[in-house]
């Protein structure tokens, strides 16, 4: 081994110790980290596969393999003849990754919305097990309608944990959360969990749906996950579905 290619494996050793995961698992969260860090904000270019291999101290390859699992992962986007790229959280790729909901008319777009209300509270235990928080632990909670093509057709309830998102409650929240999460508060959430479920509307929901009491509804219970791995946001997403459709590409 000669000295330059001691020193790079040494770099790589310092900032991410070995350990039994895979190398390129370790040098996918190495890139990760600096991302979240902000060593490349959304839209930004990554180095190329050589340069980074050479920064980790780790074979191309390698690089390669890591950076399949980040674009998989919607974490970086790869743009034929110019390079990879940090992922934005623009409309376009929340409507692919993150929502799900289609008109039966089979025109994808994306919801508008209206907050209803925002406000700190304590975490009770379903909002505590979703975030992995302790019980009582302060949040934000949040409760906004969501339509489409005009029509109001999603009734949601977010809950986010305040030490996150400190005195979010007291903005104006724009219709894309998501990216208002990582332009102010550094938080972007790359991948998410979901429980579907048919329920029966509640009166609250009901009116905003314009619905009768009882009339069915499909519950979406979403747990949003951040960079780094942690629960972010936990939502429930309550849908008419009368004009709409839950729609799954399955690969």
């Amino acid at each position: 081994m000669d000295e330059r290619t001691g020193q790079r494996a040494a770099g790589a050793a310092a900032r991410a110790p070995l350990g039994f995961r895979p190398l390129y698992r370790q040098a996918r969260d190495a890139l990760v980290k600096r991302i979240v860090d902000g060593e490349w904000p959304p839209g930004a270019a990554l180095p190329s596969e050589s340069e980074l291999a050479a920064d980790l101290g780790v074979s191309q390859g390698t690089v390669r393999k890591a950076l399949d699992e980040l674009e998989a992962e919607k974490f970086v986007v790869r743009r034929q003849g110019k390079g990879t790229f940090v992922a934005r959280h623009d409309e376009a790729r929340i409507l692919f990754q993150f929502f799900k909901l289609i008109p039966d008319s089979g025109k994808s777009e994306f919801p508008e919305s209206q907050i209803l209300g925002v406000e700190a509270d304590n975490a009770d235990a379903r909002a505590a097990a979703a975030l992995g928080l302790r019980l009582g632990a302060r949040i934000v909670r949040i409760e906004r309608l969501r339509s489409l093509a005009g029509k109001v057709c999603i009734f949601e309830r977010i809950a986010l944990p305040r030490s996150l998102f400190p005195a979010i409650e007291r903005r104006a929240l724009p219709n894309n959360l998501y990216e208002l999460y990582r332009s102010d508060f550094g938080v972007t959430m790359v991948r998410a969990s979901e429980k579907l479920k048919a329920v029966a509307a509640g009166k609250r929901e009901a009116k905003y749906l314009g619905l009768a009491p009882g009339a069915p509804l499909l519950s979406i219970d979403r747990t949003a996950i951040a960079a780094d791995g942690k629960p972010a946001e936990w939502r429930l997403s309550l849908c008419r579905t009368d004009t709409l459709h839950y729609w799954s590409d399955l690969r």
